[in-house]
């Protein structure tokens, strides 16, 4: 079912893509659009993982250099039925980790080595749950294909407003999109596809979350750790690639007000209040 899911999104957005390339260059706008599309789909299919992971310098480690954490892992991803997946360390100040890789036979688990110093083992545990269930569920490749094609409208976007500037946006049909669909599109096509990736991302956060509480056990470690992060996370700063922050258990980027509301998280005391609640007597 998440494999159909999956291919269901991927062809939902490719197009959109398409439909707002033709309403923005006509046929030959629709012709770049699906070249861009299937572009793209390849692209993250195959390599999203390794990008991500070069991107912030995280190393694989195994066994004999990261023992309790390797372990920790191994016995959880025992517990969650699931391939061992790899396992990175990303030198960044700020606790975080995240989850990555295709489907579960290419999973990959990456923590900061600031989760490791502020979070006990009982929390640990229970944000490497969190990661497991997103590759249980196979939310990865789902939620990293939205934010390409996000960001590939956007650019297209991008791109009508620079042709108007510079007289592009004809009205044949065979050469440009009217000015009025390329104005429109300018203003709604980012918006509705930060929209789109947003509400992907915030769903499968929700879902992974109980998953991950599921998996380690007690619901009250993923609690207890996402408090500690989300205020670390205020605190320490990220540099992360915006493209990229819905990947991570809570947004490495710093943002308060109007922000919030067009974050990919969820409300930090949503989560906490629904692990909370499948706590056994609540």
């Amino acid at each position: 079912m998440n494999g159909l899911k999956t291919m269901a999104l991927m062809v939902t957005l490719t197009l959109m893509l398409v439909f707002i390339g033709g309403l923005l260059g006509g046929k030959s706008g629709m012709t770049f659009a699906l070249i861009m599309a299937f572009g793209i789909n390849f692209i993250t299919y195959w390599f999203s993982d390794k990008i991500v992971l070069k991107m912030y310098k995280a190393k694989p480690v195994n066994e004999s250099e990261a023992p309790e954490l390797y372990n920790m892992v191994r016995r959880l991803s025992q517990r969650a039925q699931l391939p061992m997946p790899k396992v990175y360390i990303m030198e960044q100040d700020q606790p975080n980790a995240f989850a990555t890789g295709r489907n579960p036979e290419h999973g990959v688990v990456a923590v900061t080595t600031g989760i490791m110093r502020i979070l006990t083992r009982e929390e640990l545990e229970g944000v490497l749950a969190h990661e497991l269930a997103h590759i249980k569920h196979r939310d990865i490749l789902v939620s990293t294909v939205a934010a390409a094609i996000a960001g590939a409208i956007s650019y297209l976007a991008q791109m009508a407003q620079w042709a108007m500037i510079f007289g592009g946006g004809r009205s044949d049909d065979d050469e440009g999109g009217s000015p009025i669909a390329s104005i429109v599109m300018m203003i709604v096509g980012p918006i509705a596809a930060m929209l789109v990736q947003m509400a992907i991302s915030r769903s499968r956060e929700y879902g992974a979350d109980a998953g991950g509480a599921r998996i380690a056990g007690n619901p009250m470690y993923l609690s207890s750790a996402l408090k500690k992060l989300d205020m670390a996370s205020k605190q320490i700063p990220m540099n992360a690639n915006p493209a990229t922050s819905h990947m991570f258990i809570v947004n490495p980027l710093t943002g308060g007000g109007i922000l919030k509301l067009f974050s990919t998280h969820p409300p930090m005391e949503e989560r906490i209040a629904r692990l909370e609640s499948m706590r056994p007597g609540s």
